[in-house]
C-alpha cells in the first residue's frame, strides 16, 4: 500500500498537529482529506496506508462522525491513539475588530468548547459549522465568514490574524485522535493498553445492557468509553461503542470478548493498542484476581475438581 497517511484536513487542523507527534509520520506522505469519511475511505480503497482522525473530546465525548464510520463502514482497526490539549484562537482577516464580527464558523465539535466565550463576547454572532476548524479558517480567508475558531498556528497558513487566543470554556480540554488502518494482527501488548469494540444486542429486554457490561465487570475490566449510537433500524435500536482497559491477548479481555460473542447479535473488534494517557514503557498492574496467572490458577483448580483432585 502507499506509504501515506490520510487525515482530516485541510492543512492547519488540530488533527494534523496531533498526527505530526507520531514518529512514523515523518516517514509518510501526509495527505489532507475534506472529511473523516473520505479519510477512512482512502484506507478502505487502498489509497492510503492509514488514516488519522479525531474520535473523542473531553467536553462532548465521542465524535459521532468517526464512531459511526467505524460502526457501519467496512471493518477497520485502531492501531495508535494520541491526546492533544486543545485551546482555540479567534481568527479574522487583518483589520477586523470584535465589533465587526457577525458570523463565525468552526468544526461542530468546537462549538461546545467555546459556547460560553461566544455567548459572553459575541452574543449576536451567527454560528455556521465547517468541515474542520482549518476549513473554517479557509472560509474566513475567502470572505465567507467573519471569524473562525481554530488553532492559532493556522493563522499564518491562511493569511489571518489571531484576534483572541487561549479560548476555551473547560480547562485542560483534550481531544483524542486515532490512527486507523485495515484489519491485521494487533500489535503486541505493552502492559498499558486499550481495547475497542462495538456491540449489538441480540434483543431488547430488561437488563440487556447490564448483561453486556457484566462480561467486563465480572473480570475486573474497567471501561473508559461507553457510548450508544443508533443503528438506523428504528427508534430505540442502538449499538454500543466501548473502550476497555487491557489487550485482547490478556486472558481477562479475551474471555470477556468470548462472552460477548456468545450473547450479542454482533461484535466488531476495533483493535487493541497502547494507551496515550500512560507513559511509554509504564506497565499498569491488573487488579487483584484479574491477571493471566490468576485465570490460569483458577482454570487449573477447576480441572483438578473435575478429576476429583481438589
Amino acid at each position: 500500500m502507499p506509504a501515506s497517511y490520510a487525515y482530516l484536513g485541510p492543512e492547519g487542523t488540530f488533527t494534523e498537529v496531533a498526527l505530526r507527534t507520531l514518529p512514523e509520520a515523518a516517514t509518510r506522505e501526509l495527505i489532507p482529506y475534506v472529511s473523516v469519511q473520505s479519510a477512512l475511505d482512502a484506507v478502505r480503497n487502498g489509497e492510503a496506508e492509514a488514516a488519522f482522525v479525531p474520535i473523542e473530546n473531553s467536553v462532548e465525548g465521542g465524535i459521532t462522525t468517526t464512531l459511526d464510520e467505524l460502526v457501519a463502514g467496512r471493518p477497520l482497526m485502531i492501531y495508535r491513539e494520541v491526546l492533544l490539549s486543545i485551546t482555540f484562537a479567534l481568527l479574522v482577516r487583518p483589520g477586523t475588530k470584535l465589533s465587526d464580527i457577525k458570523t463565525v464558523t468552526a468544526h461542530p465539535a468546537a462549538q461546545p468548547q467555546v459556547r460560553n466565550w461566544l455567548k459572553a463576547n459575541l452574543p449576536d454572532a451567527t454560528w455556521e459549522s465547517a468541515a474542520s476548524n482549518a476549513d473554517g479558517a479557509r472560509l474566513v480567508q475567502e470572505g465567507r465568514y467573519d471569524a473562525a475558531f481554530a488553532g492559532e498556528f493556522a493563522a499564518a497558513r491562511y493569511g489571518l490574524e489571531a484576534l483572541e487566543t487561549e479560548i476555551h470554556d473547560a480547562e485542560n480540554a483534550q481531544t483524542r485522535f486515532v490512527l486507523v488502518g485495515r484489519p491485521a494482527r494487533p500489535a503486541a501488548p505493552t502492559g498499558a493498553d486499550k481495547t475497542s469494540v462495538v456491540l449489538w444486542q441480540r434483543d431488547d429486554h430488561p437488563g440487556a445492557l447490564r448483561d453486556l457490561l457484566g462480561e467486563f465487570a465480572s473480570r475486573g475490566i474497567n471501561l473508559m468509553l461507553l457510548q450508544s449510537r443508533p443503528t438506523g433500524a428504528g427508534i430505540g435500536n442502538y449499538c454500543f461503542c466501548i473502550d476497555a482497559e487491557g489487550h485482547i491477548s490478556d486472558r481477562r479481555v479475551a474471555e470477556a470478548l468470548m462472552g460477548l460473542k456468545r450473547i450479542c447479535l454482533q461484535v466488531r473488534f476495533l483493535g487493541s493498542y497502547p494507551r496515550a494517557d500512560v507513559r511509554p514503557g509504564e506497565v499498569l498492574p491488573p487488579r487483584q484476581g484479574t491477571s493471566d496467572e490468576a485465570f490460569t490458577t483458577a482454570s487449573d483448580w477447576v480441572a483438578r475438581c473435575q478429576d476429583g483432585r481438589f
